[in-house]
């Protein structure tokens, strides 16, 4: 603060300086205005940054935020003196952490296939939605430790996405329900039997009547063959099928054009043009998203034939962020837009005419090269729209495709719970059956589910579940259920293709699979999900090669042969219902959509995905009440504000958070969160967005109020810690991109001058003579900012959760980050994703500071971390200029939780307290491939073995934006990436020669827009 001398003495300020760096909205209009005016592309992470915020600045500055370096308790002189007391009593007992002891027991008998150290691998799947994701999953000695995508199958070709690396979290929770359970005691299977077998001889006699199934979305053959077969022995009973992120817009489109349900797929490879109508395509929770990843980025080559994305979208999504155009729209008004485009209809002056017109032109030269995509929240008309906007402009048959549903019961889930609540309020239900789910928290808010369940007087409710959640709550029966990674079953992924699921691990706590509930509904109370599984399969195939496709089928994951073949489906005459009214301007309209990292709450004591940073925002442990500046800045919200939320007078209250390019009068909540019975972990974590949806409204409503309370709530963002400096006129930018017409005049323009190899003090280690020098290439352009290569790092590593309040003071600990950066007008910017994790720099600043010779360099390149000799001076990571390193401030780790000691790897060291980590390339995969190699008297990833050393961030990318090697090998991928004229290094300038470079984005705009 600037002092003026005055008489002699210092002038005192007459604002606090705390509140004097305060900005007020006027002031923060303003300096964005000045912000905006300057010469050349600016880049930054969030609005505070873009105005220059003091405090932002300030934040920026400093290596850890405020307080990171303290102890938060509150500690009374009293009580400090007896903690130090009783410290110095006991340091010679407990110097540092002392782990316990644990006797070692060898076999007595070894398998033969079993070789301590060498992990094997097995191929199954996971479900989501209905649908199957083919997952590989690494075990040692019998524990699962790692999921891998499975890149032999046609739905993934080897990539994952968030849930799938989290999946094996779940296994391993020790929140999950752990026994029988029936009115708070602890029971039998035994009993569970017992107790449900005069029930269904009771509904024999009256064939099922009073019998009604509740499920998620089935597409496992298996599962729906028993339930029809259940059916048959029960004629008047019902399957209700509901999970709250279902599909029914999609599936009621499809019966709108063509008159029947249809699946819709999609071949991005072959694609020029994309038009997405509010379909965030590229995030995980899109059935097929992982291919499509895949296929998309393989046109996003600016040296080949590159494809060009426009996205309509009703809030900020990574697709949004990844278009060549954009248009941030309320949700309501992309049916009149759809309509425009299928249709030839008219816009209003107001709502992108120009953007339509552009569009249109570019679709007709590209005709049978396009495709429309829509997302599953917009209504049935806009899917219909786009089916006769694929037709209009020949797609079909080459970029689209129809096939029969993935889904086994494909009817409309919201009428169907609808229907159930309808004959429990008529007294028609005597057993009910909830084979997983949560309809007590996620069903339509209108229908009261709960309070149903609670007072409808049903006889005999029984539920099957992986946790004793909200529904189990108020059910008389709860049976834990077998987690997939315990069980066998089967599923259709996107296409159909039918994966099958094998355990890994027996039942840690019993439980029983959906396969062997309804197995015992029918009689089979002793059957197993293996012999159920094989025994459908064997149905479907009788001849006497079963057996060899049997392993086949086991040993590649899927079933050659099932994926649901390509259909022609002929369009109704029928106009479609005309366009819905667009709402008045000046009405305020909710977006509900599910949360980018615990999907619709199922995932919420999962605490990877709750600290896993959300792409856009990167809000961690909350959901928020997303709004765009111009409506923050008219009624006065900052972020946050804790605001009420009235619709139809249902309230819920929640934290604001101003989100750049979200669209005015539009508020985006997601679901998921407020659960009172999830785990230790999911638990009264943010609000439930669930009790302002409605059956009639699940997705988009008008009508929203929204009121300031007075009262702030503490989020946790992980935007702008532990970040690099933002570079002013004079210095390079972080990110580097241009446009594909630009690119083409200069190809080099992200190569700007380096420092010469030969300045420095010291001298340089002769890396080029080493057999290997590693390296990495991250390719911008194929980024799509998933954030799953932070969670297969946290998986493989064994990387901690440290909770909210440690996130808030920046104590996060994932070794690789994902930067969201955005460039132009806040209100719709355009955006951009870097992964960041250590540099491995050649002339590494954290290695000269370190007191101890803690971190040092390996003659192949690595910065490699001697976690013993830390003693946690924080010297590296305070000299480090990428901010990659992550300190240990408390003892993260869980050492005593039995569960999760099965659960690491044990190929890598689990770090302590007072330790400095961070990303080390994997060595533990570089050390293995190394030992094979020797064996065999080869190199690594040779002709012969080309792509067997990955890290886990590449191996887990489904858009293969990652890519690692040997520098010194100029045959190997890296070394071509590196070649190539995108390629430059982070803060080059800094002459810390980085292994890891990135290729710069490029983007490729249509020329009547480019303005």
């Amino acid at each position: 603060m600037k002092i003026e001398e005055q008489d002699g003495r210092p002038k005192r300020e007459n604002v606090c300086p705390s509140k004097k760096g305060k900005l007020d909205l006027d002031s923060v209009r303003d300096q964005i205005n000045e912000a905006n005016e300057k010469a050349g592309p600016e880049y930054w992470r969030s609005l505070e940054e873009l105005a220059g915020s003091p405090a932002f600045q300030e934040a920026l500055h400093r290596e850890f935020p405020k307080g990171a370096s303290e102890w938060v308790d509150s500690v009374s002189r009293r009580g400090f003196l007896k903690v130090m007391g009783a410290s110095m009593a006991l340091a010679g007992m407990t110097g540092c952490v002392r782990l316990p002891l644990e006797p070692i027991v060898p076999y007595v008998r070894q398998p033969e296939d079993v070789i301590p150290g060498r992990p094997q691998f097995y191929a199954t799947a996971m479900m989501l939605g209905g649908y199957a994701s083919p997952i590989l999953v690494e075990s040692h000695l019998g524990r699962p430790t790692k999921i891998e995508g499975n890149d032999q199958h046609p739905a993934s070709l080897g990539g994952t996405d968030i849930f799938a690396q989290a999946h094996i979290l779940g296994l391993y929770d020790p929140d999950r329900s752990q026994s029988v359970m029936s009115m708070g005691d602890q029971r039998s299977w035994q009993s569970f039997l017992t107790a449900i077998r005069g029930p269904l001889s009771v509904q024999k006699g009256l064939q099922g009547a009073g019998i009604r199934i509740l499920t998620p979305t089935i597409s496992s053959p298996t599962l729906a063959d028993q339930l029809r077969g259940f059916l048959k022995i029960y004629p008047q009973a019902k399957w209700h099928v509901y999970e709250p992120v279902n599909r029914d817009n999609v599936l009621e489109g499809a019966k709108l054009a063509f008159g029947q349900p249809v699946e819709t797929r999609y071949d991005f490879e072959k694609a020029d043009v994309i038009l997405s109508l509010d379909a965030d395509f590229l995030y995980a929770g899109f059935p097929g998203n992982v291919r499509y990843i895949r296929d998309f980025a393989k046109r996003r080559n600016p040296d080949g034939k590159m494809n060009r994305l426009y996205v309509i979208e009703s809030t900020p999504t990574t697709t949004g962020a990844k278009a060549d155009h954009r248009l941030p729209v309320r949700a309501s008004f992309v049916e009149t837009f759809a309509r425009a485009v299928a249709e030839n209809g008219e816009l209003p002056e107001e709502h992108g005419v120009l953007f339509a017109h552009a569009l249109m032109q570019d679709m007709e030269s590209h005709r049978g090269s396009s495709l429309f995509i829509v997302g599953d929240h917009q209504p049935p008309a806009v899917h219909a729209l786009a089916h006769a906007a694929n037709s209009k402009f020949g797609n079909v048959g080459k970029t689209v495709f129809y096939a029969d549903p993935v889904d086994s019961n494909p009817i409309n889930q919201t009428e169907s719970i609808k229907d159930l609540v309808s004959d429990i309020q008529a007294g028609k239900v005597d057993l009910l059956l909830i084979l997983g789910g949560n309809p007590a928290y996620d069903a339509p808010a209108d229908l009261n589910f709960a309070d149903v369940l609670k007072n409808g007087k049903i006889p005999l409710r029984a539920h099957l579940g992986l946790y004793q959640n909200e529904t189990a709550e108020l059910c008389q029966w709860h049976i834990n259920q077998a987690h997939e990674l315990e069980s066998w079953g089967d599923g259709r992924t996107y296409d159909g293709t039918v994966s099958i699921i094998q355990p890994l691990i027996a039942p840690l706590y019993g439980g029983k699979s959906a396969l062997e509930f309804v197995a015992l509904l029918s009689g089979q109370a002793d059957v197993t999900g293996y012999d159920l599984t094989r025994a459908y399969w064997q149905k479907q195939h009788p001849g006497a090669d079963f057996d060899s496709l049997w392993r086949k089928s086991l040993h590649d994951g899927w079933i050659e042969g099932t994926a649901l073949p390509a259909k022609s489906v002929a369009a109704k005459a029928a106009n479609f219902a005309p366009a819905a009214t667009d709402a008045a301007t000046n009405a305020i309209e909710l977006n509900i959509r599910r949360d980018p990292t615990i999907y619709d709450g199922q995932f919420s004591n999962n605490g990877w995905l709750q600290e896993l940073p959300k792409p856009m925002n990167k809000l961690t442990w909350d959901n928020a009440v997303q709004i765009g500046p111009k409506m923050a800045e008219r009624l006065q919200i900052k972020v946050e504000d804790v605001v009420e939320l009235e619709l139809n007078g249902k309230k819920v209250t929640g934290p604001v958070w101003i989100q750049a390019g979200h669209p005015d009068n539009s508020v985006t909540v997601t679901l998921g969160y407020g659960r009172r019975r999830a785990g230790r972990v999911g638990t009264a974590q943010g609000f439930d967005a669930y009790a302002l949806r409605t059956s009639a409204a699940p997705w988009v409503a008008t009508g929203l109020q929204i009121r300031k309370t007075g009262e702030t709530y503490k989020l946790a963002s992980t935007q702008g810690y532990q970040t690099m400096d933002t570079p002013d006129g004079g210095h390079r930018p972080l990110v580097r991109e241009t446009t594909l017409e630009d690119y083409r005049k200069e190809p080099a323009f992200a190569q700007e001058e380096e420092p010469a190899a030969g300045l420095t003090l010291y001298k340089p280690y002769p890396y080029k003579e080493e057999d290997y020098a590693w390296g990495m290439a991250i390719d911008l352009n194929s980024c799509v900012g998933c954030n799953n290569c932070m969670l297969a790092c946290q998986s493989e590593n064994n990387i901690a959760v440290v909770g909210k309040e440690q996130t808030v003071i920046g104590r996060h600990m994932h070794w690789i980050r994902v930067d969201a950066y955005y460039q132009g007008d806040r209100d719709n910017p355009k955006a951009f994703f870097q992964p960041v994790p250590c540099m491995q720099c050649e002339n590494a600043p954290c290695e000269v500071v370190c007191p101890v010779g803690a971190t040092n360099h390996s003659s192949e390149g690595l910065n490699d971390m001697v976690y013993n000799r830390c003693v946690g001076t924080r010297y590296c990571s305070n000299n480090c200029p990428y901010k990659v390193r992550r300190f240990n401030f408390l003892l993260f780790q869980d050492w005593e939780t039995p569960q999760y000691k099965m659960m690491r790897n044990p190929d890598v060291s689990v770090r302590s307290r007072g330790v400095m980590e961070k990303c080390t390339y994997c060595v533990q995969r570089i050390n293995e491939r190394r030992i094979d190699s020797e064996r065999e008297d080869r190199k690594i990833n040779d002709d012969g073995h080309p792509d067997e050393l990955k890290t886990a961030c590449q191996q887990s990318c489904p858009a293969g934006a990652i890519i690692f090697g040997n520098i010194n090998d100029p045959n190997s991928k890296v070394s071509k990436l590196k070649a190539q004229a995108r390629n430059y290094s982070l803060l080059g300038e800094l002459n810390t020669r980085p292994r890891t470079t990135y290729l710069a984005e490029i983007s490729n705009p249509n020329p009547e827009l480019k303005s």
